[in-house]
């Protein structure tokens, strides 16, 4: 289990008065910390093809953004200063940085998008901007000054002609500067400025999913639409003569109604719909890729109980999102965009392999009943890379 990082800020009292509502700061909120990942690893994870990373440099009246992936000379020829290196997704590839992650896990773990990571010289930073999502800024090396502005919408101005989304009008309503420990958690749509004070500066950015209404829409009638039938069809039975043809009348609207309805009112579709969609992994190709590092053979469960008697771990793998929900009276376990798993309600030893598979990433002989079903799920979940042995 992992200390919350509010400290002794009570959890019940941030998600009632500062979650989704307003920013908090966090004098030495994590006063042991220790970056999950060095500078010299976050440039060389940086360098690697399938990693998501960005060099943004701030010149005296002008923004330059340079992609990854990006090879060793790149650093080399940075400036002296106002440059920043932003890594995406850190902890699908580092375990620290995962372990990083289960701190949060006082929000829903489904909502956890990605641990970003950011190297900053002195006066480096991305200029001032608003997200979409929560965020929780945590210091860990070196210092950053913060300022905080309002509330941004779509309609916010943006500085025209950028490589990057600059707001054109930041007034800083607040300023802090933040050392190792300290952390700032920044709602929805609040303007945000940061700039390195100094060289060194290292910031993990916790990032929250939030799925845009549209995206929501969207994917939804797309899985509603592979399930359909062509042979369901709009019907009107008790059609009346119109006076005129080319009318579109309001008893049809009505059908239309009704076709939409019976979908959208469905809670099974839409549950089942919600747990694949949430655990589709980040990056569909990396995801098949680690899963062939990680292992692809067959498991046998005999050989996976010798594996834990000798006090080995099974870990879950960084790339992958588990989550579970109750319906049907039944427990549906979802992992990487699959249903995987439906349990009884009655096979209580089965829902706390599920459960615990869902809320931690490390698992020993002592985390989950040691069951046939259960060790036929771990040897599937293992075959599909889900999961992984710390097998040297």
């Amino acid at each position: 289990m992992y200390a919350s990082p509010l400290g002794n800020f009570p959890i019940d009292e941030f998600l009632s008065d500062y979650w989704q509502k307003k920013p908090l700061l966090l004098r030495n909120a994590l006063p042991d910390i220790a970056s999950p990942v060095s500078a010299e690893l976050l440039a060389g994870l940086a360098c690697e093809e399938d990693v998501e990373s960005r060099i943004i440099i701030q010149h005296e009246n002008d923004w330059e953004l340079l992609q990854g992936p990006f090879n060793e000379d790149a650093f080399t020829t940075l400036p002296k200063s106002h440059w920043t290196l932003l890594v995406q997704a850190v902890d699908h590839w580092m375990p620290e940085a995962t372990k990083f992650l289960q701190q949060f896990n006082f929000i829903p773990r489904w909502r956890i998008d990605d641990l970003m990571m950011s190297y900053a010289s002195d006066g480096g930073g991305v200029g001032p901007h608003f997200d979409n999502y929560d965020v929780f800024l945590v210091q860990t090396e070196g210092k950053r000054k913060w300022e905080i502005g309002g509330l941004c919408s779509d309609d916010s101005e943006l500085v025209e002609n950028l490589p990057v989304s600059i707001l054109r009008n930041f007034n800083a309503q607040e300023s802090w500067i933040l050392e190792p420990g300290d952390m700032l958690y920044v709602p929805p749509g609040f303007a945000h400025n940061g700039v390195a004070q100094g060289d060194h500066c290292i910031t993990c950015s916790v990032g929250f999913r939030a799925p845009s209404h549209s995206e929501i829409v969207r994917e939804y009638s797309d899985y509603i639409s592979e399930h359909l039938s062509e042979s369901l069809r709009y019907q009107d039975p008790d059609d009346i003569v119109q006076i005129n043809t080319g009318e579109i009348s309001r008893n049809t609207i009505d059908e239309i109604k009704k076709i939409l309805s019976n979908y959208m009112e469905d809670q099974t579709l839409i549950s089942d719909w919600f747990g694949r969609y949430i655990t589709t992994p980040k990056y569909h190709e990396e995801a098949e890729d680690v899963s062939i590092k990680k292992n692809t053979s067959s498991f046998e469960t005999k050989k996976l109980k010798k594996y834990l008697e000798s006090e080995n771990s099974i870990f879950r793998n960084e790339s992958s999102r588990f989550a579970f929900q109750i319906f049907d009276e039944n427990v549906h376990l979802y992992v990487d965009g699959k249903c995987i798993d439906t349990t009884c309600e009655s096979s209580q030893d089965k829902i706390e392999c599920i459960t615990g598979l869902c809320e931690n990433i490390e698992f020993s002989k002592i985390s989950f009943p040691q069951t046939e079903d259960n060790f036929l799920l771990l040897a599937r979940l293992l075959e599909s890379g889900a999961l992984y042995l710390n097998e040297e």
